[in-house]
């Protein structure tokens, strides 16, 4: 079955809003690290300090982060492409030789990651073909850095910062 033209069309288009990279990193109720690269982490709210992302459906790693009651959110700078790949990938071996430190709950935070947001599990949400996790923030930090960004179905570079405006 050929896939849908219409859908590749709606892909393509999705794939023209440039998002940054981070890796979701937790743990099984046994302590091993799993961690994902998304695309689609957000802001959600300041009071209470909310943040969303997205799962597909189909990952192998939806039953771990369905049950996880902490997950961390490591975003990821323009020379971190390495993590992003690596956590991308369908390997079962994705910390290894990976330099991490445990955060709250003992859940991963890679190191030198421009942003983390360390988080308690607040609630799912069923959309689509995604799980939507929402997650209130209990700790965080962050540092200067370029981010690794992703456009149209590929690793981006931020070339300038234009002059600073409020946003909505």
């Amino acid at each position: 079955m050929s896939p849908d033209p219409h859908l590749r069309s709606l892909r393509d288009a999705y794939a023209r809003y440039a998002t940054g990279v981070a890796v979701i990193t937790t743990l099984t109720p046994a302590g091993t690290p799993v961690g994902l690269t998304v695309n689609s982490f957000s802001s959600v709210s300041l009071d209470p300090p909310l943040v969303l992302w997205s799962l597909m459906q189909s990952s192998a790693s939806l039953p771990v982060f369905c049950e996880a009651s902490r997950f961390a959110v490591n975003v990821l700078a323009d020379d971190q492409h390495h993590l992003s790949t690596r956590f991308a990938s369908r390997s079962e071996e994705r910390f290894a030789g990976i330099d991490w430190t445990p955060g709250l709950g003992g859940v991963p935070l890679l190191r030198d990651c421009l942003a983390q947001f360390e988080c308690t599990t607040h609630s799912h949400v069923e959309a689509g073909d995604h799980l939507v996790v929402l997650g209130r923030v209990h700790r965080f930090e962050h540092r200067d850095g370029a981010p690794l960004l992703f456009f149209a179905s590929r690793y981006a570079e931020l070339r300038r910062e234009l002059a600073s405006a409020t946003a909505a």
